[in-house]
């Protein structure tokens, strides 16, 4: 660029007021509107290559932006209207930067905005500015002109910077323990116990994140095309007649068109997510349209079961009162199930949204030890046939062994 970029200092784009220069070019928006809102310069109509059809009208091109926008989660979307946000204020304070070299960007540009940053905001952060930037690009039919080698060693860079303060600390895992404490902390008959309860012991014998099973926050308009309804849970049994609670998720943030969920009732134990949901649905007798976990507020009427108010009950009647750690439900079923003994290739393929196949993990999913033990001779190989796993250098034997010594 002729005129040369100054570094800025990262701090000015610390604030969460960052106000950028006045434009029509960015009106004043929602964050997730930004993508589709805020224009670049050159005009969105032309693409990458100049030429465009005479047939294709203004009102065609915008839907196109709404297709490719729609592709996109609203978080996504809120994610990267803030990375244009700051983007746009770096430019805003460095000269200002001219409209017209703000896109294209120029891999000079990128990197001094990355680089400002770097040591102020975590590397993940920088990693999503980065796509942010991108997106709005490609939203707008802009070319993306970066050298991917230099833009992954600058992120590399950032990620080493990042500072105390913008590190997450890991979440422990949830455990059984932790359920039972918080089964006989809560009160089981008020509407709200009863729903955080059910949607815990569910969301931890799923293997599930919490996010799945709630709503963001109780001020958005309930979507049934979004979250699970009371419609979206069924019985299933396999051809042994194992039972398997099945929950259908109507979207998700990495299936668009939702996947299924499945846990087993667990007999005989004080954490059964079937004796749960039971105990929920009955003091919680919601329309089949709304959240499953919707809760009977004492001023009337149902309200879907926010993350919020799922750890913020933790943290008050958990195994640490007053502590604010927060655990993982999806690390911890995990974990459970791997300490039972259910093989590493059998946890991953419901762990990693293959989770379409229930009744194949049936008999993995079951309390009752003695079904257990015979699924596993059948699904064993004896142990002179046990080879090396090549992605994990180990055989099944040596896992088998591991796990009892984490159990131990």
């Amino acid at each position: 660029m002729g005129r040369g970029i100054r570094f800025a200092y990262p701090t000015p784009l610390l604030g969460s007021h960052l106000c950028p220069l006045p434009s029509p070019h960015r009106p004043h928006c929602l964050a997730k509107e930004r993508l589709r809102l805020w224009t670049p310069n050159t005009s969105s109509k032309q693409p990458a290559s100049g030429i465009i059809p005479a047939a294709v009208s203004d009102q065609a091109l915008n839907c196109i932006l709404e297709v490719i926008r729609a592709s996109w989660a609203d978080s996504t979307k809120e994610l990267y209207g803030n990375a244009l946000l700051t983007y746009h204020v770096y430019c805003d304070l460095n000269g200002p930067i001219p409209k017209h070299e703000r896109c294209p960007i120029s891999s000079t540009l990128l990197l001094s905005f990355l680089s400002s940053c770097a040591g102020g905001f975590a590397g993940s952060t920088l990693s999503n500015y980065a796509a942010g930037i991108k997106a709005w690009h490609l939203l707008h039919r802009q070319p993306w002109l970066i050298h991917q080698d230099e833009l992954r060693l600058m992120l590399q860079g950032a990620a080493r910077l990042t500072p105390n303060h913008s590190k997450w600390d890991q979440c422990p895992p949830m455990t059984v323990d932790d359920l039972k404490v918080m089964r006989a902390n809560l009160n089981l008959e008020d509407p709200c116990d009863a729903a955080v309860y059910a949607c815990m012991v569910v969301g931890f014998y799923c293997a599930a994140r919490l996010g799945e099973f709630t709503v963001p926050n109780v001020c958005e308009v309930f979507d049934p095309q979004k979250y699970i309804t009371q419609k979206g849970i069924s019985m299933m049994t396999d051809q042994h007649g194992l039972p398997v609670i099945n929950f259908r998720l109507p979207a998700t943030k990495c299936e668009v068109k939702g996947e299924d969920v499945q846990c087993a009732p667990q007999p005989n134990c004080v954490t059964d997510p079937e004796a749960a949901l039971a105990n929920h649905m009955r003091i919680n007798a919601a329309p089949l349209d709304t959240h499953l976990f919707a809760w009977k507020h004492p001023k009337g009427g149902f309200r879907p079961l926010s993350k919020t108010q799922v750890t913020s009950r933790f943290a008050s009647k958990g195994s640490h009162p007053g502590d604010k750690t927060q655990k993982s439900l999806r690390i911890g079923g995990t974990l459970f199930y791997l300490l039972k003994g259910v093989p590493f290739d059998v946890v991953k393929s419901f762990t990693l949204y293959l989770r379409l196949h229930a009744l194949i993990l049936a008999p993995y999913l079951q309390a009752n030890q003695q079904v257990f033990d015979k699924i596993m001779r059948i699904a064993m190989p004896p142990p002179r046939t046990l080879s090396r796993t090549p992605s994990l250098g180990v055989s099944r034997m040596d896992s088998s062994f591991l796990t009892r010594r984490i159990s131990m």
